[in-house]
């Protein structure tokens, strides 16, 4: 495998961004990969490695770049204890459309780089990041061929960029992994969401899945294993089927 640790430069700031690409690669087409409120961390760096070995040019980009160092925490400690004093301050520091604003400087690095396959590219985005994805995929609608959620939180809210506004700009096919258990997520959040993409004509799938908020990832108390195995025989032939099959 390959991980670069390279620095783009946003807003006369550095925002560290992890590159990911399988051994012996050739390239691949490009995915923009979201973290949650945990920021990054080894466990979410081997998950963006994952879907690299799965023959794609992934790029993390550490979006609380404007707080500082951070971490990397423990999730399982993080919850233990006072999560939002903890995550809180971080959190302020970005949103869905900061992220996505943030998101044109990476885009413009990705231009650079030659191992990258394809004209469209894909984001994927966990918690937080599942917003981030989908307010990405709305921002650059022309360059962004499919966006995959995983217990994406606050996906359609009162606040002037819930990701269900992006929906009337949508090229993107969506793919929606919502969970049983999700307080950041609740039932009739989901309709609200869904009413949006099926008013502004999305091509989408929306599925809930046997678990709780956070099932995808191995380092948090949520973890669900046979839950995390579905998403990702989910998300890769779907990001394949847009990206690679054409």
């Amino acid at each position: 495998m390959l991980h670069e640790k390279i620095t783009v430069r946003i807003n006369d700031k550095d925002c560290t961004t992890h590159v990911l690409t399988p051994t012996g690669s050739e390239g691949g087409p490009a995915i923009l990969f979201y973290f949650d409120a945990g920021g990054i961390r080894p466990v979410f760096l081997d998950m963006a490695q994952r879907l690299a070995n799965a023959g794609y040019v992934v790029l993390v980009p550490d979006l609380f770049y404007r707080y500082g160092p951070y971490g990397p925490f423990v999730p399982a400690e993080v919850f233990a204890g006072d999560a939002a004093a903890t995550l809180g301050p971080l959190m302020a520091t970005t949103g869905n459309a900061v992220a996505a604003k943030d998101t044109e400087a990476v885009l413009s690095y990705l231009d650079t780089r030659t191992d990258v396959r394809g004209e469209k590219i894909g984001s994927v985005g966990f918690c937080l990041g599942g917003g981030m994805a989908i307010a990405a995929a709305g921002t650059y609608p022309n360059r962004m061929a499919a966006a995959a959620s995983f217990h994406g939180g606050g996906l359609a809210t009162d606040a002037p960029d819930s990701p269900h506004l992006y929906a009337r700009t949508l090229n993107a096919e969506l793919y929606i992994a919502a969970a049983t258990d999700d307080a950041f997520y609740p039932s009739g959040m989901a309709d609200r969401f869904k009413d949006a993409l099926d008013t502004a004509g999305v091509t989408y799938r929306h599925e809930t899945y046997q678990a709780a908020h956070g099932w995808m990832k191995p380092d948090f108390p949520s973890y669900n294993e046979a839950a995390a195995e579905r998403g990702w025989g989910e998300m890769i032939p779907f990001l394949d089927r847009l990206l690679k099959d054409r």
